[in-house]
């Protein structure tokens, strides 16, 4: 049997990349860039499965040409790239990499809010740039002074996986912890001592806030000025998980006129951010370039993850990570029909 075709829009990990080598046609795109969406639709018309990251749009233009595509496997937790319901309209089955990438996100989310509540960043610059030197001090009871974390209170909003991670790490620095989601996870509760409460109480009570939510049209900009306006002119927040659920120039706002004390993005509402978002110019926010799941071992099992979906795809098996398990009423997996 001739091997299907798959396109990766991006060099994987190469653990990956040869596994799925032993069961398809592999093409990787070359450069560092993502594809442009013309040569996504191009290559999308002559292979049997993609491999696509968060950049990558896979929409109706892109599916109407995609004629002998069966399978996209998403190097990512989230898939709101792909028109979810016109690939299972086609039957397109389309799967992702869950839970691998959790404690990765839960770590970064803690460097974040250190680096934020200690000023980590900030003095680095001021070692760096000769700052430091030009006090002729060493130390001085003034200096650099940060926010503690014992005792204060952490808010998740989003209790899944990854920001249940982040709440148990918060027991190791002393502090308490409240959430709010859709629904109430007793297990958390009972494990850790965490507090349900609604948005706006946690808006209102919390000294960090970090941000742990799918992008779906009920979560888009879902902190916006209002929101803003409620926290503590002392807390900080923190989001690694899209950009789009905060509104950026809401978040201008609050830093600049002190409505909050300051923020830790690793996402952005455009990415890459061009270096002219006026919020890189304050002083009170920590940024990184959506590295929430950047460690070699997250990386490499995403990858593996991938491949093993399209394997079990190819041998008629349902991938194990299926977020649209409907389709297999409409086509069952494998390439034999």
């Amino acid at each position: 049997m001739k091997k299907p075709k798959v396109f990766i829009t991006r060099e994987i990990p190469e653990k990956g990349i040869e596994m799925i080598k032993e069961y398809y046609d592999v093409e990787v795109w070359p450069e560092y860039y993502p594809p442009p969406k013309e040569v996504i639709i191009n290559k999308a018309k002559d292979v049997d499965a993609l491999v696509t990251l968060l950049t990558d749009p896979i929409d109706e233009e892109v599916l109407r040409e995609a004629k002998n595509l069966r399978i996209i496997a998403q190097y990512a937790v989230g898939y709101d790239n792909i028109d979810i319901e016109a690939c299972t309209k086609r039957g397109i089955s389309v799967t992702n990499t869950p839970g691998v990438l959790t404690e990765a996100v839960a770590d970064l989310t803690w460097a974040l809010i250190l680096a934020i509540t200690r000023r980590i960043v900030e003095a680095d610059k001021f070692v760096r740039s000769g700052e430091w030197e030009k006090t002729r001090t060493g130390w001085h009871p003034q200096m650099m002074l940060g926010a503690e974390l014992n005792g204060k209170i952490l808010g998740i909003i989003g209790m899944g996986r990854i920001g249940s991670a982040v709440a148990r790490r918060a027991k190791c620095f002393g502090m308490k912890v409240i959430y709010y989601d859709k629904y109430r996870k007793e297990d958390i509760e009972k494990e850790i001592g965490a507090k349900f409460v609604e948005l706006e109480e946690l808006l209102r009570t919390a000294d960090i806030i970090s941000i742990h939510v799918p992008l779906t049209p009920e979560t888009r900009r879902m902190i916006g000025e209002k929101e803003l306006r409620m926290m503590k002119k002392t807390a900080y927040l923190i989001n690694t998980s899209r950009g789009a659920v905060l509104d950026e120039k809401a978040l201008f706002k609050a830093l600049k006129e002190g409505w909050i004390a300051g923020a830790a993005l690793d996402v952005f509402e455009k990415e890459p951010t061009p270096k002219d978002n006026p919020l890189l110019a304050l002083e009170n926010i920590v940024v990184t370039p959506h590295i929430g799941s950047a460690t070699i071992e997250t990386r490499t099992r995403m990858a593996e993850i991938v491949a093993e979906n399209l394997i079990a795809f190819y041998n008629g098996k349902i991938p194990p990570n299926l977020v649209n398990p409907e389709v297999v009423k409409i086509r069952k997996p494998g390439f034999s029909l």
